[in-house]
């Protein structure tokens, strides 16, 4: 991946974020949102979306551009900004399954930003379990009526255009999952409170709710009955997004913690000089390692093509646990300061803890991976 292209291109985002997004996080936390001027500009240089062929707007580039994206923002404070959920979640539904005709109406503000887009398939009832969803779509002439209730959706408030998965045959179990576009001027559609959360305190998380909300039927995704199978196609690609973050997160946390631990004295030397912390420390540094070789590999792999669900759900359930011990030991370092929130280890200690439950729990993460064991619980 290291390429001159991708060389220049991670420069060239890396001043981007240093000049249009770090010095704003504080403000954008505290007004709990990412103005969608920030949007515009990052359609205006190409990091919207950067994968879409050139006649929707994209550049035509291979995922490498969206992990560099990814890892930037992170790196850059970014943290709540909900550009990878857009570019590399949500809208690669649209581009794989949607008819020609809505692509062409949709993706190229997509990479403009002037459609940000979403996912709605978790339900207050449903997370891991996709089943068990109670919104439903019902089939009225050249029309859907959607009824049903989405929560914790991801750039749910200012999102234009949401993939939502609904029941078109409610007694179906997974044969009976659909993915429809919504738009946020359907009639019916609304979104309820902006939801308070831990951490991504810059980030908008909804609630979303369709009341007999009608849609044209040419927003199918794809066939009815299908949605299941495409969100497991999807699912790779997500959750290495999410993996991306927990490393990126983990290398933070960890230069965080051993910057601190050089410069901060007691009782006459730096604290990194006494055993226990050195300890530490190396143990973190080896655990960050080994956590990023995993992850450049499984990135590889993902971009040749390869089927790596196994590889992804270990890597998810991994990743996203060590992030959290990773983020845990270095705001202990940190003592008292570590809990301030002036501190940037504060702040990276809160926002990694939704890591192990994005895109699938660690819990669902070890299911998966014994039952590809051959095991069954």
């Amino acid at each position: 991946m290291d390429t001159k292209e991708c060389h220049i291109f991670r420069n060239t985002f890396k001043k981007f974020v240093a000049k249009e997004i770090t010095p704003n996080v504080a403000e954008w936390e505290s007004k709990r949102a990412v103005p969608r001027g920030l949007w515009i500009k990052m359609g205006e240089q190409g990091f919207l979306c950067p994968w879409l062929p050139e006649e929707y707007g994209g550049l035509g580039v291979g995922f490498e551009f969206s992990v560099i994206i990814n890892e930037e923002l992170i790196r850059g404070d970014g943290f709540g900004v909900g550009v990878p959920l857009h570019s590399d979640v949500a809208t690669p539904y649209i581009h794989s399954y949607a008819r020609k005709e809505i692509k062409e109406r949709w993706l190229p503000g997509c990479t403009t930003g002037e459609t940000i887009t979403a996912i709605g398939f978790t339900e207050p009832n449903a997370g891991s379990d996709l089943a068990a969803i109670r919104t439903t779509a019902v089939k009225d002439g050249d029309s859907y009526v959607i009824n049903g209730q989405k929560t914790f959706i991801t750039n749910g408030y200012f999102a234009d255009l949401i993939v939502v998965a609904v029941k078109t045959d409610p007694k179906g179990g997974h044969k009976g999952i659909s993915l429809i576009l919504v738009d946020k001027d359907a009639p019916g559609f609304s979104r309820g409170r902006k939801l308070e959360k831990m951490g991504y305190h810059m980030q908008d998380t909804a609630e979303l709710f369709f009341e007999d909300c009608r849609v044209p039927s040419s927003n199918l995704l794809g066939e009815e009955g299908e949605g299941f199978k495409y969100l497991m196609e999807k699912l790779q690609q997500e959750r290495l997004e999410v993996c991306i973050k927990c490393q990126v997160y983990a290398e933070e946390a960890f230069r965080e913690a051993l910057t601190y631990a050089k410069k901060r004295e007691a009782f006459g030397q730096p604290i990194g000089n006494f055993q226990n912390t050195a300890f530490r420390l190396a143990e973190m540094a080896t655990e960050v390692q080994l956590g990023r070789t995993f992850l450049d590999n499984l990135i590889l792999n993902h971009i040749q093509g390869k089927d790596i669900v196994q590889e992804v759900s270990m890597a998810k359930y991994w990743l996203g646990e060590m992030v959290n011990r990773i983020a845990y030991e270095a705001v202990q370092i940190h003592g008292g300061y570590g809990y301030m929130e002036e501190y940037r280890i504060c702040r990276i200690y809160r926002d990694a803890r939704a890591l192990s439950i994005f895109a699938g729990t660690s819990e669902i993460m070890k299911l998966i991976i014994s039952r590809n064991l051959g095991l069954r619980s």
